[in-house]
């Protein structure tokens, strides 16, 4: 089966998935820097998705889901940390946490089909 658009990409729904959790869970912290930071790196696993595949080269495709990659993992450090601060529920950080290594999860084999 070909992808014909990144919509269909299972990596970049979860991204969007994970962007809205973010937004809808963070959207009362006072602590904008924090705030803008995980919001920031949570539309940039989906965004990277959209516009590697839409770059319409496996290698330059495959550079920017390295790119969403590594902004899952900015994610999950943000979630860290705002686990140690207080800002989210244990419920609400393990929920995107293990969202968060789907995506990466995804992403690693998605990488390795563009070898």
């Amino acid at each position: 089966m070909r992808i014909e658009k990144f919509e269909e990409i299972i990596s970049w729904q979860k991204g969007k998935d994970l962007t809205i959790n973010v937004y809808i869970v963070f959207k009362s912290c006072k602590d904008y820097s924090f705030k803008n930071q995980i919001e920031r790196a949570s539309v940039s696993i989906m965004n990277n998705i959209a516009e590697g595949f839409e770059r319409r080269t496996n290698k330059e495709l495959k550079n920017f889901l390295f790119i969403s990659k590594g902004s899952a993992g900015e994610v999950r450090s943000m979630l860290n940390l705002g686990l140690e601060l207080k800002y989210i529920t244990e419920r609400d950080f393990k929920k995107m946490y293990d969202l968060t290594l789907e995506i990466s999860k995804l992403l690693s084999g998605l990488i390795k089909t563009l070898d």
